[in-house]
């Protein structure tokens, strides 16, 4: 039987990254978005909101996957919010393939949120490290949560397979992504170089000197169809990081090289991106005009207000692979190449300048 995949979110960070993949493999894709234009050849756009379920039917007749992909989240101003929004996400899109018959395995992508909790309580627990799936959740409310039991009630009903896979941030290629560190980071180095600001690294001391990991959307994405095709990956949740740690403070100056100059030394305290940034619209467009490149408006760019979260942490972020290299995912990527291969990347579709 062919292998048939949905894909919630495909225009984001994670569902563009996976949708690649997948076709690559042979798979059969189906991208769901309100506006699933991916520029991947192959994929088949499926144009349907996520909060309407009746539409999303519709949108949905007919097509039989084997496999899901949730990838798609939405954020709202509380956490009550969240999990209600969040929620009804999964629930529909489960809800809308019903009729499915050949419906084998869904997998759901949530992230270290899961340790560290939601937007409003961040790192507020402080919870030990590494993590590793067997612990407990968080007793606040966490729309990730949310989701996981909305995928749990409804593999129970129908009889399909689940995954949950829990990512640290995310550096791959995707533009428009609410969540997205290197693209964030491409453009402040560039509007550095530019315009001979400091690069300064922006966060807080502890994740300057402290060790720390990340998640390339690669290795997400071969992740996402191990677990999905493995019998060692069913109904389990799994971490998924890079493989290798680093400290910011060894990293940071190799970014810099890549863009052809100097980290600033670190000043001792957080210098956050959103300031920085809140007046570099206009300096944006001057440096994309001047270069020709492809997107004018900063703000389709950078999300400054997730990368000051992520790097402004006063706590140590690890995370254990043993799960996954027990089960038998054993790949690994170092995570400088995950930067430069990005930021090529960026080069060569004209979103920074070469």
């Amino acid at each position: 039987m062919a292998l048939r995949a949905v894909i919630a979110g495909v225009t984001g960070i994670v569902g563009n990254n996976l949708a690649a993949h997948l076709i690559s493999q042979g798979w059969e894709v189906h991208g769901i978005a309100r506006r699933p234009q991916t520029g991947i050849p192959g994929v088949r756009p499926v144009a349907a909101d996520l909060l309407e379920p009746e539409a999303l039917r519709a949108s949905l007749a007919g097509i039989n996957p084997t496999h899901v992909f949730i990838t798609s989240w939405v954020r709202k101003a509380t956490e009550a919010e969240n999990c209600a929004v969040n929620g009804a996400i999964v629930r529909n899109l489960l809800a809308a393939l019903d009729p499915s018959e050949g419906l084998r395995h869904v997998a759901l992508v949530t992230g270290l949120k899961h340790y560290l909790g939601p937007f409003e309580a961040y790192a507020k627990a402080k919870p030990d490290t590494p993590f590793r799936e067997e612990m407990t959740r968080l007793p606040v409310a966490n729309f990730y949560y949310t989701q996981e039991d909305e995928v749990f009630e409804a593999a129970r009903r129908r009889g399909f397979t689940w995954s949950v896979h829990r990512p640290h941030t995310i550096i791959g290629y995707a533009l428009g992504n609410a969540m997205n560190m290197g693209v964030t980071l491409a453009v402040y180095a560039t509007i550095c170089r530019e315009t001979g600001r400091p690069f300064v690294f922006p966060g807080s001391a502890q994740q300057w000197e402290g060790l720390t990991d990340v998640t390339d959307a690669r290795i997400l994405a071969r992740h996402l169809e191990w677990a999905a095709t493995s019998d060692a990956g069913r109904d389990q949740a799994f971490n998924i990081v890079n493989g290798d740690i680093f400290r910011w403070r060894g990293l940071w100056p190799k970014l810099a090289a890549d863009f052809g100059i100097e980290a600033a030394p670190y000043p001792g305290h957080p210098t956050p991106l959103e300031p920085q940034l809140a007046d570099a619209g206009p300096v944006w467009a001057e440096i994309a005009a001047k270069h020709n490149l492809a997107e004018l408006d900063l703000g389709k760019l950078a999300s400054a207000w997730h990368t000051d979260m992520d790097l402004g942490r006063e706590i140590e972020v690890v995370t254990d692979m043993t799960k996954s290299r027990l089960a038998g995912f054993h790949d690994y990527q170092p995570t400088l190449g995950s930067f430069q291969d990005l930021f090529a990347r960026l080069r060569k579709e004209r979103i920074i300048p070469a």
